[in-house]
């Protein structure tokens, strides 16, 4: 039978069709509640605090964001933010490919006792009270460090690594040693090219985690000038009713007398929100293709 006769049984054109409406329910549920963050803090803040917006915003004004960048040591924190999300991503990614690479190495000296060390830490933790005391002890509280030296290593991204390399051609490490390469020359030259999709996997684990982390603020630190964006926003939603209070009084009279703009704890809420998740949003994309491959290929070795 030619294929352009062949026609699909209905069970099979109603399970397509079941798969269809069911993704489109689920992307429904996964993007609405930041089409719904963002319609409301566009929207008259009156008529998002009285839960009015729900499809379409209404009466659009950008006074809220206005407002929440002038808020004192927003910039500050944007730039400490930034910082540790850069740094602590890089070292991290490099830290990951680095150790995954010599542990795939089977000439690697008690190569299996270090490896099972580094991965016993994903199933023990000392506890919230020791942590903070050996934090206190190395003297990385009210210090940007705190950021960066506790995440370099992470045994899931290492073990991502180790495996996706296995699933490599040895014979490309082992031409390079004919050639008289060693061990860095190999793992800048031969080991990075063919393991980018399991960099960008990893790159994205730890810039969100980077970005969207406040615990360790909260903490490690009394110096507001290390305080980041999360941290310092998430006071604000926290004390959102006093800090509307503080825009409303800080505006003029002929701005303040106008309901529509006048920020409120929803507004608040809502556009400290925005601020803090449409950064991961831009960036995310770009790297989502590399997701999917890299977890299945670092996952499975084959």
């Amino acid at each position: 039978m030619s294929l352009l006769h062949y026609k699909r049984k209905p069970g099979a054109v109603l399970f397509d069709a079941l798969n269809v409406f069911l993704f489109v329910i689920l992307t429904f549920l996964c993007v609405y509640p930041f089409y719904y963050l963002i319609i409301n803090s566009i929207s008259a803040n009156d008529l998002s605090a009285a839960g009015e917006v729900y499809i379409i915003p209404l009466q659009v004004h950008l006074t809220n964001y206005r407002d929440i960048l002038r808020l004192d040591g927003l910039y500050q924190a944007l730039l400490v933010s930034v910082a540790r999300t850069v740094l602590g991503s890089a070292c991290t990614v490099l830290a990951s490919a680095f150790l995954g690479f010599l542990f795939s190495k089977q000439n690697f000296w008690k190569r299996k006792l270090w490896y099972r060390f580094v991965v016993i830490t994903m199933y023990f933790n000392a506890g919230l009270i020791p942590v903070y005391m050996n934090m206190h002890s190395l003297g990385l509280t009210n210090n940007f460090l705190v950021y960066i030296l506790p995440a370099i290593v992470s045994p899931f991204n290492i073990i991502l690594v180790k495996t996706y390399i296995e699933s490599t051609p040895l014979s490309l490490q082992e031409a390079a040693q004919i050639d008289g390469a060693g061990v860095l020359r190999i793992f800048a030259y031969i080991i990075l090219p063919i393991i980018l999709p399991i960099i960008a996997t990893i790159l994205v684990f730890a810039s969100v985690g980077q970005w969207n982390s406040f615990q360790d603020t909260l903490l490690y630190m009394t110096d507001s000038k290390l305080y980041t964006l999360q941290y310092t926003l998430y006071r604000y939603i926290n004390q959102a009713r006093m800090l509307a209070t503080l825009i409303q009084e800080s505006q003029s009279a002929d701005v303040a007398s106008d309901l529509m703009r006048q920020m409120n704890p929803t507004s608040v809420s809502m556009t400290v929100s925005v601020v803090v998740i449409l950064p991961i949003l831009f960036v995310y994309p770009f790297l989502q293709r590399y997701i999917v491959k890299g977890i299945l290929i670092g996952a499975i070795k084959g």
